[in-house]
């Protein structure tokens, strides 16, 4: 880059020079350009942010027997109904996503491993099978 940037010959254009360096113009023009300066300071939490308070009776209402295993749609429109408004539904997922539990909230029932079924035949005519696969044409 620095060969480039010193080559002061308007002999030679800097695509060019580029080229025979096998560098992209662009690269070379935003090598040069200065990198902007960092922020002075992080952004203001935003004044309409939830209190804490605001947020742990959020919180309590998802966490309540009646609400612990819906997701915040349901109990945003349950609340709603009651003319409750707590927070925003996006809201809800923040407070939730902040303390992990964005997973399925219903309990979940496990997988069972089922035996897999063998069928043995000790005689003839003890076992029937079929098969449902569609024959080939002989060719």
């Amino acid at each position: 880059m620095d060969l480039i940037e010193e080559l002061d010959d308007p002999a030679v254009p800097i695509l060019r020079a580029c080229d025979a360096v096998g560098v992209s113009r662009a690269t070379v023009y935003r090598n040069t350009r200065p990198s902007p300066p960092p922020p002075l300071h992080s952004r203001a939490p935003s004044p309409r942010r939830l209190s804490d308070e605001e947020r742990g009776a959020v919180v309590d209402v998802l966490h309540s027997p009646e609400f612990v295993d819906q997701p915040p749609h349901e109990v945003y429109a349950t609340l709603l109904s009651r003319g409750v408004y707590l927070a925003s539904v996006r809201t809800m997922y923040r407070l939730l996503a902040e303390r992990g539990e964005t997973q399925e909230r219903r309990n979940q029932r496990r997988p069972i491993a089922h035996a897999k079924p063998s069928l043995t035949a000790t005689g003839p005519n003890q076992v029937w099978t079929w098969d449902i696969s569609v024959p080939q044409k002989a060719r």
